[in-house]
């Protein structure tokens, strides 16, 4: 019903956006099964996230002001956080990037606990 990935900016380690297959901007566009379908991919990667990066807290956002599509931004808030009182896209910031090789292992790690038996 989603596909997630890690957002482009790692600044927030683990902000990951699950975005809607099929077009709709609205929940209740969707109906019962696909709202509870929906809920179950977000706390499946939510919880992936948790074991991955052992969180504070998880912050989710569902807006869709600047990008009219269901997407749902699932972001874990780590001890130390450099700004735990603030929503994470009003942080300023320079953006942090992951690549290659530490890419690759944050993305495995995640898979691993989406898909322990794999």
């Amino acid at each position: 019903m989603t596909v997630a990935y890690l957002f482009e900016d790692q600044y927030f380690p683990g902000w990951t956006v699950l975005v809607l297959k099929r077009h709709a901007t609205e929940l209740f566009e969707l109906n019962r099964e696909e709202r509870n379908q929906l809920i179950e991919e977000v706390s499946a990667v939510a919880r992936a996230l948790a074991e991955v990066f052992k969180p504070v807290k998880i912050n989710y956002g569902l807006l869709g002001n600047q990008l009219p599509h269901i997407h749902w931004h699932v972001v874990p808030r780590l001890a130390g956080d450099p700004a735990p009182l603030e929503a994470v896209w009003g942080v300023k910031h320079e953006s942090k990037r992951l690549a290659g090789e530490k890419l690759s292992e944050t993305l495995a790690r995640i898979w691993e606990q989406l898909n322990p038996s794999t």
